[in-house]
């Protein structure tokens, strides 16, 4: 059994067990048998695969595993769940918003969108190191999506709209209801987190099962056309006509997109269908006030237990945060009171008699990570500023973030660690040190560095 702490429950990647299958007709059945094991892709892992050696000899070169989802760098996070599970509570306390959070289904209709900051202890030295004029973080955008009901595929509860705005989004809270009070209604009737989790999965599983069933009809008439001419739409048809119809089958038999092994060609096939399945998620179960301020003393929960053995089964490898929308609502009227928000939290660390502290700054990090993001600082005395991009960015187009001058000129980048600043106290320190590197267009930039590009642009952008 999996152990937990209060923040969080990060269980290992392992081979899937037996799972649901669904069958063309959308009959769901149980697996008789394992079918054969597979190895689970995450979406946030960096995997490099070994090309053959050259015949010349030497080290092998090695291909970068491409990542799922779009390659930007203005990605979202949407929050996810069954109707009155607590999701517009916790956007309201993660953004500091205020939007409607009433009891009964589809309060929430259309999405509501904000940006929170993202805490980084990098940054708040880097600020207090430069004592800048002017200081700009690093954020992420997230959005509270509409309640999704059993049937949504096939329209029910506005389900149609909703589908479209997970679409929109490319990463997802999974908002589990882990709490019981009858003043707050279910839109089922009951409190059952597992049978939640499974509405939401088997809708979405759904929609992309249909969504891969009419491009698969397309695809395969240019596919089983003979010779080699057609137009280039009809050509790059019949090319990613194989990649379909292996994601078709990967979801009819009740698998998530991104949970596949997919080569970077089949990567690329698939962040062009928009699958909602193909999203990281990042399960978070809202529990009391009570439960969760007494979880480090007693961290026996049976609704964090169940979806725990859940995931474990059918997800392994994703993440589970527990937290407490109540409490951390209650939290965000103090935001503008750093010191008073920590007394209320002193104080109920000494009522319960353990440490208590909000669960939002990991579950902001957490998001972040799904997405593949990280990010590169540049720093002195006019700003401190946290820029984002994807993972495996190369140096130029990182520059291309700042101003589309600075990639289309670019020279250099000159790369200092965060960790030889602190330690040798400056930047002149770290120069003389000979570990100030001027990096080429092939560099790679690592989340932390803090960056100075040099460019030059002379001629007209074409």
């Amino acid at each position: 059994m999996a152990s937990y702490s209060m923040h969080t429950l990060l269980i290992t990647p392992r081979i899937w067990g037996p799972c649901t299958r669904i069958v063309r007709n959308i009959h769901v059945q149980q697996k008789a048998s394992q079918l054969g094991q597979r190895l689970l892709f995450s979406t946030t892992a960096q995997i490099s695969y070994a090309k053959p050696a050259s015949k010349r000899g030497g080290a092998a070169p090695v291909e970068e595993k491409a990542l799922l989802g779009r390659p930007s760098n203005n990605l979202k996070i949407g929050i996810l769940g069954v109707p009155n599970i607590g999701k517009s509570t916790f956007f309201n306390a993660l953004t500091n918003s205020s939007v409607p959070a009433e009891n009964f289904p589809f309060c929430t209709i259309d999405p509501s969108e904000a940006r929170v900051v993202v805490p980084d202890d990098r940054f708040s030295w880097l600020v207090e190191h430069y004592k800048p004029e002017k200081e700009t973080p690093a954020y992420l955008t997230v959005i509270d999506i509409a309640g999704l009901v059993r049937g949504a595929a096939q329209g029910e509860g506005l389900g149609n709209a909703f589908l479209s705005h997970v679409r929109s989004v490319d990463a997802l809270f999974h908002l589990c209801r882990g709490f019981d009070d009858p003043g707050v209604t279910h839109v089922d009737g009951s409190v059952d987190p597992v049978r939640d989790l499974e509405t939401i999965h088997y809708e979405l599983l759904l929609r992309d099962i249909d969504w891969l069933q009419k491009i698969h009809q397309e695809y395969k008439v240019a596919a089983n056309r003979s010779g080699s001419g057609g137009t280039p739409v009809e050509k790059k048809k019949k090319e990613d006509f194989a990649t379909i119809d292996k994601c078709l089958a990967w979801v009819e038999q009740g698998n998530d997109i991104r949970t596949g092994d997919w080569t970077n060609k089949e990567i690329e096939v698939i962040n062009q269908q928009y699958l909602l399945t193909a999203k990281p998620m990042i399960y978070l179960v809202n529990i009391s006030e009570h439960d969760y301020l007494h979880l480090a003393k007693t961290p026996e929960h049976s609704a964090i237990q169940r979806i725990q053995d859940w995931i474990d089964e059918h997800h392994p490898g994703d993440l589970l945060i527990p937290f407490s929308g109540s409490f951390e609502n209650q939290l965000s009227l103090f935001n503008d009171s750093p010191g008073d928000k920590q007394t209320v939290l002193d104080d109920a660390s000494e009522q319960v008699g353990a440490t208590v502290a909000s669960a939002l700054p990991e579950i902001i990090v957490k998001g972040r990570e799904a997405l593949n993001l990280q990010q590169f600082f540049t720093a002195g005395p006019s700003e401190v500023r946290a820029w984002t991009t994807r993972k495996n960015t190369l140096a130029p187009q990182a520059a291309g973030v700042i101003h589309s001058d600075f990639e289309r000129g670019f020279i250099m980048a000159e790369v200092m660690k965060m960790d030889n600043l602190k330690d040798l106290g400056s930047e002149a320190a770290v120069k003389a040190a000979g570990k100030y590197y001027s990096k080429g267009k092939e560099y790679v930039v690592e989340d932390g560095d803090i960056i100075y590009f040099k460019f030059n642009v002379t001629n007209k952008k074409k």
